[in-house]
C-alpha cells in the first residue's frame, strides 16, 4: 500500500465497509466508509474529467460536509493539492490566496456564491502583481437555482462519475495540501503539507490519545482548519465515526452528544463556555462521553474543573497549522495538577523550549517552543525566507514563548510573535496593522489582543491620528469588509507617540500594559 492519504479511506473502506463513516447532521445523511469511498472515487473521476493532474492546486470553499471530506481525499488520491480556504474571509483576502497557491479549480458551496462571483471578477493577478494562473473551473456544490454561467454543477458531474479505484500515483513526500496561515508581515503563508507529514501528524495523535475502533468523533471546527482536518484524516485510519456539525451550537450540542452517543470531540474554550451556559442536566445524556481535547487558546484550570463536576474529562492540546496538529496534549487529571500548562510532547514528537542560543533552557527559565517530528510541514508555499527562519536544523521555531519543568511540562507564557487568539482564529495584528495604515488621517497604528470574556482575546488599535475628528467609529468602520469579521479591532485609543525600541519595532509589551482593559461584552 502506497502512503497515500486518499489510500487511508480506500483501506478503511475495505476493512470497515459497513460502519458508519460520515454523518452529515445538518443535511441528515450517512454514509458508510464505504458509500463514503465511493463518492470520493467520483470525485476523483470527475477532477480527472476535467483534466487535472498531479501537482494542480484545488481550492476548497466549503462548509463542512460530505463533499468537502469526499473531495479532500478524492484530491489526495488524483495526487492533486487541496487548498482549504477560511470561509469567514473577505473576498479580497481569499483573492490573495487563491492567487498565491496558483489554484486552477475552485469548489465551493452555494451559500459563498456572492464571494465567488467577486474572485472571478477580480481576475488572475498573483502576489508580484503579474498575470497568474487563472482559476479555469469552478463548480458549485448546490440544490438551489442560479448558479453563475462560469461555474459547473458539481452534484450533477458527482452522480455521473464512475466509483472505480482510481490509479494512485502520489505518495510520500508530494504535496498533499497547502493551508494558510496569517503571517506576521500582514500577508498570510501556506504551509506546506505532504501525504508523509500528514501520516504522520495522525499516528502521533493515534499514538497518544485514546482514540478507539468505532469511537463516535463530533466535529465542529471548520475544515478547513488543521484542527478538524488532521482529526478527519485520523478518523478514518482508526476507524471512527466522523459525526459533523457545519457550524457550533452549543444547545445542538449537548443534543447530538445523546443521540448520536458521543464519546470523542475537540472544543475551543470559547465552545466550551457557550456549551456551559446551555447545560441542562435534565436534558442532557452525556454517558456516552469520554473526553473533549479543547485547543487554540490556553484552558482557564476553572474551566476544567467544571466539567469535571460533569465527570468529562478535558485534555488540552497545543499545536499548529505548520506541525499538522500535534505539538502537545495534557490530560484533566495533570491539567489540574500542573495548572497553567499545555503538557507533555506528543509521541513521535519532541518539543523543547530554546533559548536564543537554539539550546534548550534549564526548567522554569524562559524560551521559544520548538518542535520536531516527522509531521512538521515541509516548507511556505514559495517564502524560502521564512521557511529558512522557522525550520532551523529539523525543528520548528514556533515563536511562541513558554517555559518547561522537570518534568517535560509545557507552560505557554508569552506569544514571542505577538499573534492572540479570537474565538479559536489566530489572529495576528500587523495584517490589521496594515490595513490602519492605508487611512488617510492614520499615521501610525498598533494593533493589540485585550481579553474578552466570550471570545477569549479581541482586537484593540492604538493609533496616531492626524485629525482630530477622526473618532473609534470611522476607524472601525474603516476596516469593516478589509478583514474577517474575527480579525477587526473592537476598541480604539488615540495616542500622540506609540512607543518603539531602539531598532524601531512597537513595544507591544509597554501598550498592553498602557491599555490593559478587557473589551465590553
Amino acid at each position: 500500500m502506497k502512503n497515500n492519504i486518499g489510500l487511508f479511506l480506500t483501506k478503511r473502506a475495505h476493512l470497515s465497509p459497513d460502519l458508519d463513516g460520515f454523518i452529515d447532521v445538518d443535511t441528515n445523511r450517512r454514509f458508510t466508509y464505504q458509500q463514503w469511498n465511493e463518492r470520493s472515487n467520483q470525485t476523483t473521476a470527475l477532477l480527472k474529467d476535467l483534466g487535472l493532474k498531479k501537482g494542480d492546486r484545488v481550492a476548497l470553499l466549503l462548509m463542512n460536509s460530505i463533499e468537502f471530506a469526499e473531495t479532500f481525499f478524492a484530491i489526495a488520491k488524483l495526487g492533486a493539492v487541496c487548498v482549504p480556504l477560511n470561509w469567514r474571509l473577505t473576498p479580497e483576502e481569499l483573492s490573495f490566496i487563491v492567487r498565491d497557491a496558483g489554484a486552477q479549480t475552485m469548489i465551493f458551496g452555494s451559500e459563498f456564491r456572492e464571494s465567488v462571483v467577486d474572485l472571478e471578477a477580480r481576475g488572475a493577478i498573483n502576489s508580484a502583481g503579474d498575470e497568474g494562473t487563472s482559476i479555469t473551473n469552478w463548480l458549485e456544490v448546490t440544490s438551489a437555482e442560479g448558479r453563475p454561467d462560469f461555474a459547473l454543477d458539481y452534484n450533477s458531474l458527482h452522480q455521473a462519475a464512475d466509483t472505480a479505484e482510481p490509479e494512485v500515483t502520489a505518495c510520500d513526500d508530494d504535496m498533499l495540501y497547502i493551508m494558510y496561515t496569517s503571517g506576521t508581515t500582514g500577508l498570510p503563508k501556506g504551509a506546506v503539507h505532504t501525504h508523509t507529514t500528514a501520516t504522520w501528524g495522525v499516528l502521533s495523535i493515534n499514538a497518544t490519545s485514546d482514540q478507539y475502533y468505532a469511537d463516535r468523533y463530533l466535529l465542529s471546527l471548520p475544515l478547513f482548519h488543521v484542527g478538524a482536518l488532521t482529526p478527519c484524516t485520523g478518523a478514518v485510519h482508526r476507524g471512527v465515526t466522523l459525526v459533523v456539525m457545519r457550524q457550533f451550537d452549543p444547545v445542538k450540542t449537548w443534543q447530538l452528544i445523546k443521540d448520536e452517543k458521543i464519546t470523542t470531540a475537540l472544543k475551543v474554550p470559547a465552545m466550551l463556555n457557550f456549551m456551559l451556559q446551555t447545560y441542562d442536566p435534565d436534558q442532557c445524556d452525556i454517558s456516552s462521553l469520554r473526553w473533549i481535547m479543547s485547543g487554540a487558546a490556553p484552558v482557564p484550570v476553572s474551566l476544567i474543573e467544571r466539567y469535571a463536576e460533569l465527570d468529562i474529562e478535558i485534555q488540552q492540546v497545543y499545536g499548529l497549522t505548520e506541525t499538522c496538529g500535534p505539538a502537545c496534549l495534557i490530560s484533566s487529571e495533570d491539567a489540574i495538577r500542573c495548572a497553567g500548562s499545555t503538557g507533555k510532547a506528543f509521541f513521535h514528537t519532541d518539543v523543547e523550549v530554546v533559548g536564543d542560543d537554539g539550546k534548550p533552557v534549564a526548567p522554569g527559565a524562559f524560551g521559544e517552543v520548538a518542535i520536531r517530528g516527522k509531521h512538521i510541514m515541509r516548507e511556505y508555499w514559495n517564502r524560502p525566507e521564512a521557511t529558512a527562519e522557522a525550520i532551523r536544523d529539523g525543528w520548528f521555531y514556533s515563536g511562541d514563548g513558554a517555559t518547561i519543568d522537570a518534568e517535560g511540562f509545557v507552560y505557554i507564557q508569552d506569544r514571542i510573535k505577538d499573534m492572540y487568539i479570537a474565538g479559536g482564529e489566530n489572529v495576528y495584528p500587523a495584517e490589521i496593522e496594515n490595513i490602519l495604515a492605508g487611512h488617510e488621517h492614520i499615521s501610525e497604528a498598533a494593533v493589540i489582543g485585550i481579553s474578552s470574556a466570550k471570545w477569549g482575546e479581541v482586537g484593540a488599535a492604538i493609533v496616531v491620528r492626524t485629525d482630530d475628528s477622526l473618532d473609534e467609529d470611522a476607524v472601525l468602520a474603516f476596516c469593516s469588509g478589509k478583514l474577517a469579521r474575527f480579525k477587526q479591532p473592537v476598541r480604539v485609543h488615540f495616542v500622540d507617540v506609540i512607543p518603539r525600541n531602539p531598532s524601531g519595532k512597537i513595544l507591544k509589551r509597554v501598550l498592553r500594559e498602557q491599555f490593559p482593559e478587557p473589551a465590553a461584552e
